[in-house]
């Protein structure tokens, strides 16, 4: 990316830069470049990362979709574990210490739309796994529940067996997520395979919360 765009820099973010990442952790990048060349360096950053390996999906997250010096951009590769999502953090060199550039500003963000909400539920789905994985049953029946909610379903009851400081899951979460996973691909078809990877994926750890 700063050989495309000489005068910006790359950073490593969240679990990556600290040096805890795991299997499961997200890849997490920030791209800062000049001001004068925001719009150009996005519109071109899809292509950079084909160099990198095939891009599968790339959305934008929808807070600040319309913002004019920061974006969010959610990447998945071909052929890469589902967990190893690219998170890539643009923005304009003028914003890039200022955390809360567009936070609260509703023009920056995504018209109802511009967003694909069964995406980002799949999205959760796919976290629910990687939360169980870790053991973090709370953090995944959120994950679900905001997920459900998102694309207008029911949420799943789950369980949680007692034992262990943060509790076991119980069978019910491979159904649960895979329901998820469905009901995404059902509003938005062309999310199948990729939901059907995910309801893979819950199977391959659904003993891993236990």
């Amino acid at each position: 990316m700063e050989r495309d765009c000489p005068a910006s820099r790359t950073l490593l973010l969240g679990s990556l830069a600290a040096g805890t990442a795991d299997d499961y952790s997200d890849i997490d990048v920030e791209w800062v470049v000049p001001d004068r060349e925001f719009g150009a360096c996005l519109a071109r950053a899809e292509q950079i990362l084909q160099g990198v390996r095939p891009v599968a999906a790339m959305r934008s997250d929808p807070d600040f979709r319309h913002s004019d010096r920061r974006r969010l951009l959610f990447v998945r590769f071909a052929q890469v574990p589902l967990f190893w999502r690219l998170d890539l953090s643009v923005r304009a060199e003028s914003v890039a210490d200022d955390e809360d550039y567009d936070r609260d500003n509703p023009r920056a963000r995504a018209r109802e739309g511009e967003w694909s909400r069964p995406a980002s539920a799949l999205a959760n789905a796919t976290g629910a796994v990687k939360a169980l994985a870790r053991h973090c049953p709370d953090e995944a029946r959120g994950l679900l529940d905001r997920g459900f909610a998102r694309i207008g379903e029911e949420p799943a009851e789950l369980g949680v067996a007692a034992g262990g400081a943060a509790g076991r899951a119980d069978a019910r979460w491979p159904a649960a997520i895979a329901r998820l996973a469905r009901a995404a691909a059902r509003q938005e078809p062309q999310l199948e395979p990729l939901a059907e990877e995910v309801v893979r994926l819950s199977e391959e750890y659904r003993d891993m919360g236990r």
